[in-house]
């Protein structure tokens, strides 16, 4: 009996097997286990219990002979040792034997057949392999006899014990590169399993592939001009990248090889708070029957939901295959960019609202990944807040930062690549004086970027940042394109610059070492106060 199951190079042997079920079939299946309920758009609306977002902390990856010498360990990847992570598996495998049931899913990741690997995905409830089909490249054809390149292994109702097993908290997320395996417990967010997959791209691609793996969106244009976003959370890379006149590609993972750009996943994974068919009409129309929503609150009384509504979590979601996305390029993949785009929201008004940048600051500002959100204080006042994130996902990144951004430069010399730093975020003061860039000046700047509209321009250097400021722009006033200039005053704008740039410079201490004197020389100017 026990010989005979497909899944006993885990340890699992329970007959219970629901396998490559359809994304119908699989809400049919949450719907009767209780897991959620349906929509009125015909989605699956289920709430992931007490988290409601990644655990960064709760991360781990096994020191092992692979890990050992190449992970950068630190504050962003956590060491499990080897022993704790098997007795941790042996109960694991003991709980998913006495389910009543497992799913489990074969699927795939990177679009281009080069580099594609095969995932299994075996879930204890039907809304996270739901949540695999539509994140995952989904095969043709799949047999459950054949072993994956590597599996995960997701079980909310599993939870560790963090004095003998080794981690912070009952939950985990646990990548072990030697075994190809990833165990996810005590957690019912999806996004676990999307990142931690991520996660292992972002070491083996450059590790054993020469591969960039990118946290960006990318899109493709009629003459087959691929672009490229880069931006944290409220930077606009969703918005901007969902243009109706160009093919996504994808939004939020990829990789950079010598064929060109090409998606991670199968599918899209879009934060829906606020969404409005006026505002994102292309995330809008993609809840279709299938698609999976978590944590929203319906509008009282119905099943329409109300994406205003945020009381569970600001992080509400919406999962759906890529198809789903009305302009979607199939296959997803495309050639070397042209343009690459750094977005920022920054919220002190400094940054001027587009600057090219040479490849050393833009391997800066790559490993910077800057930008700043507005939080609450004690007394009321707003005030911005710096957010700073290696590559824009130092959560992802089992290697050093400079490995990616070194990649990162090489390539755009190689390739002879536009890069550009786009501020969607203040001008005319900082937040609470000035007031948010106009989204219409940033679609304009944007696709004059991408159309050639900024080739033939004279540019000028920022007093501070040292980044080209073109002097003119199709569809902006020139006005706007000099942030000092829209300042009330002058010296207060200096000294909000000088303010940034010396953020700029202590955030980058720590990798200044790993790096060129050329590369640290490539940041802000530091200014001296007397």
């Amino acid at each position: 009996m026990k010989s005979s199951s497909p899944l006993r190079y885990l340890g699992l042997y329970n007959p219970n097997i629901q396998y490559q079920l359809t994304q119908h079939q699989l809400v049919d299946c949450a719907l009767e286990r209780n897991e959620g309920s349906l929509a009125d758009s015909g989605a699956l609306a289920v709430d992931t219990g007490k988290f409601t977002g990644r655990s960064p902390k709760d991360r781990f990856i096994v020191d092992d002979h692979i890990s050992h010498d190449q992970v950068w360990w630190g504050n962003i990847n956590y060491k499990l040792d080897g022993g704790r992570f098997m007795a941790l598996c042996r109960k694991m495998q003991a709980y998913l034997n006495k389910l009543d049931v497992l799913f489990v899913r074969d699927c795939r990741v990177c679009a281009d057949e080069q580099y594609h690997m095969d995932v299994r995905v075996i879930t204890e409830t039907a809304y996270q392999n739901l949540f695999a089909h539509h994140l995952f490249i989904r095969p043709e054809k799949a047999d459950i006899s054949q072993r994956p390149g590597w599996t995960v292994v997701a079980a909310p109702g599993f939870e560790a014990d963090p004095e003998t097993d080794g981690t912070r908290q009952k939950n985990f997320t646990i990548i072990s590169f030697s075994k190809k395996v990833i165990l996810i417990g005590g957690t019912g967010y999806t996004g676990e399993i999307k990142k931690s997959i991520f996660s292992v791209l972002n070491f083996i691609l450059p590790h054993d592939h020469g591969v960039l793996p990118m946290h960006c969106s990318a899109n493709v244009g009629e003459k087959g001009d691929t672009a490229i976003f880069f931006g944290l959370s409220g930077t606009g890379k969703t918005t901007l990248s969902a243009d109706a006149g160009r093919k996504l590609i994808g939004d939020d993972e990829h990789g950079w090889s010598d064929n060109g750009i090409f998606n991670f996943e199968g599918g899209c994974y879009a934060k829906c708070a606020g969404l409005s068919i006026d505002k994102e009409p292309q995330i809008y129309h993609a809840i279709k029957p299938g698609a999976l929503l978590e944590n929203i609150n319906y509008i009282a009384g119905t099943t329409r939901v109300d994406f205003d509504n945020i009381a569970k979590t600001e992080n509400t979601r919406v999962a759906y295959p890529v198809e789903n996305i009305a302009n979607a390029l199939m296959p997803t993949v495309a050639g070397v960019p042209q343009n690459i785009f750094f977005l920022t929201a920054d919220a002190f008004g400094v940054l001027p609202p587009i600057a090219k940048l040479t490849a050393e600051q833009a391997m800066y500002h790559f490993v910077s990944g800057y930008t700043a959100k507005v939080a609450g204080t004690e007394n009321g006042i707003n005030e911005p807040k710096l957010t700073f994130s290696a590559c824009f996902g130092e959560a992802f990144l089992p290697l050093n930062p400079i490995v990616y951004a070194e990649m990162l430069g090489e390539k755009i010399r190689k390739y002879h690549v536009n890069v550009w730093l786009v501020n969607t975020g203040w001008t005319g003061g900082p937040y609470g004086v000035g007031q948010r860039m106009r989204l219409s000046y940033t679609r304009a700047m944007v696709t004059a970027a991408l159309n050639g509209g900024l080739d033939h321009v004279g540019y000028r250097p920022h007093p501070v940042f040292n980044v080209m400021m073109p002097e003119s722009c199709p569809g902006v006033p020139d006005s706007v394109l000099d942030p000092q200039a829209t300042w009330a005053s002058a010296s207060q704008y200096e000294e909000q610059a000088h303010q940034l740039a010396a953020a700029f410079i202590k955030n980058f201490d720590k990798y200044a070492a790993y790096g060129t004197e050329k590369l640290t020389n490539a940041g802000p100017r530091a200014v001296e106060t007397v």
